[in-house]
């Protein structure tokens, strides 16, 4: 996939495309735009996204009880309506355009479509009925508009594999008994899914000790405050969680918190949320007739580094439904190189790379084509990591531009009028917001008064969103 290059594409009528409109997407065009007019020049940035609203996983990858996550949005928000991006919507690149066809009509395509689907979690049984992957659960719980509406919670005993904070939200959000979700702008038919929900005992299970957590202090006091829920905490796994020798100010926060519940005497609650640690999965147990059973783990111990090793004792726990949260994975896009073990587009520092391994120098850079966001480094780090991540993407780009290291596109004219020949549903920002006041509106005039109520299915978006397609 390599190419010649030219010297004709300036800073002086740049066009860009950005595939992907989550933050990593948003902050790219936004630094982009910044970059580019300090420098004198203009860019005509498109913003082109596979769902018809925006946002990404802060709309489809946050619980619906974290208004302080959300935000976000406000920024983003008033990113995109400054007019200086134009917001694409329900268009998947790979189906409804190519990479080819973003290529001619841009000087340089950014790729920022992140990581969506669950890593693997490979021991036995983790295919048998009733295993889930977090993500999948998420989505739904979140109203992705590409998930059934309907989930099985039918069962009683539920254990959450992995010590990160997706594992926190989907352990909190399972066991929330869910008239305390109705103030937030939960969708419907997920409201009533939990309401139905048989659920009594969640089982947080991490390799790793209470000195080793993935979360941060504020998904775990949250995990406390949960109405009508108890925790439970076992002492076997606090032999090495004294909190005077934490390594940092925000672990010594959570070991102090996870300590506090030790001493919790239960309220007799409905509902209980058990941690365990150094418990490491080893099989799944159940049979493809009965589905899950309950799950097989070795007892771990620490020996130094955050690391551990198996003792030889094994325990087994019995639970109906398995979720697996220990991490996420990228996915390719059609013609572009993907490092598949990785589960990131191979680049270097943002630059895409035309190999099968991300990070290997030595390969030749395809012109024109970036990445940023999760796509680029894998799903670690927060909001702040994809802003600074954005800039030294940028900075590449800026740089390719000004040494002439681009090629000019060779086809003129609108995309949209590419897109209208094809038949594509696509949706815009004020589609956008047609959308965005369609939902406030209905949680304003819902029973259980909410600052919104999410519409699901795709094509009910797609029609309110195109209602107000601006000829």
């Amino acid at each position: 996939m390599t190419s010649s290059t030219s010297a004709t594409s300036t800073l002086q009528n740049l066009r860009v495309a950005i595939v992907g409109a989550g933050p990593a997407g948003i902050y790219a065009g936004n630094i982009l735009t910044n970059a580019v007019v300090e420098a004198g020049g203009a860019v005509a940035i498109d913003l082109f996204e596979s769902l018809p609203a925006p946002y990404g996983l802060i709309r489809y990858g946050v619980a619906p009880d974290h208004p302080r996550i959300k935000g976000i949005v406000n920024s983003l928000h008033e990113m995109l309506d400054a007019g200086t991006t134009r917001f694409i919507g329900n268009v998947e690149v790979g189906r409804d355009i190519s990479i080819d066809d973003l290529r001619e009509r841009y000087d340089a395509v950014i790729l920022a479509t992140g990581a969506i689907r669950d890593a693997d979690l490979a021991i036995g049984g983790i295919d048998l009925p009733r295993s889930f992957g977090a993500a999948d659960f998420v989505a739904w719980y979140d109203g992705h508009p590409d998930v059934p509406t309907d989930w099985p919670l039918d069962q009683r005993e539920v254990a959450v594999i992995g010590n990160g904070n997706v594992a926190l939200d989907v352990a909190r959000v399972l066991a929330k008994h869910a008239v305390d979700l109705r103030p937030t702008e939960i969708a419907d038919n997920v409201l009533a899914g939990l309401e139905a929900s048989a659920v009594t005992d969640v089982h947080v299970f991490g390799r790793r000790g209470p000195a080793d957590i993935k979360f941060t202090p504020i998904e775990l006091r949250e995990l406390g405050e949960v109405p009508n829920v108890d925790i439970v905490v076992h002492d076997e796994d606090f032999a090495d969680a004294d909190p005077a020798n934490a390594a940092n100010n925000q672990l010594k926060v959570m070991l102090r918190v996870l300590n506090s519940w030790r001493t919790r005497e239960s309220t007799g609650a409905s509902r209980r949320l058990h941690l365990h640690f150094y418990h490491s999965p080893v099989e799944v147990l159940g049979s493809p007739e009965t589905g899950v059973e309950g799950i097989r783990f070795e007892r771990t111990e620490p020996i130094g580094d955050g690391r551990v090793q198996g003792t030889g004792q094994f325990r087994e726990i019995a639970v109906q439904q398995v979720y697996r949260a220990v991490g996420y994975f990228g996915s390719p896009i059609i013609d572009v190189p993907f490092d598949a073990a990785a589960g990131v587009i191979s680049n270097v520092e943002g630059r895409v790379r035309d190999a099968a391994v991300s990070g290997d120098p030595s390969t030749p850079v395809v012109a024109g084509l970036y990445a940023t966001g999760w796509i680029k480094r894998g799903p670690v780090g927060l909001i702040g990591h994809t802003k600074s991540d954005a800039m030294e993407t940028i900075a590449h780009l800026v740089a390719d531009v000004t040494s002439g290291a681009l090629i000019a596109p060779t086809v003129d004219g609108d995309v949209l009028a590419l897109l209208d020949e094809r038949e594509v549903e696509y949706t815009t920002w004020d589609g956008w917001l047609a959308l965005d006041a369609h939902e406030r509106e209905l949680g304003a005039t819902h029973e259980h008064t909410r600052e919104r109520v999410k519409v699901v299915p795709r094509d009910e978006q797609v029609a309110i969103s195109r209602g107000a397609l601006v000829s």
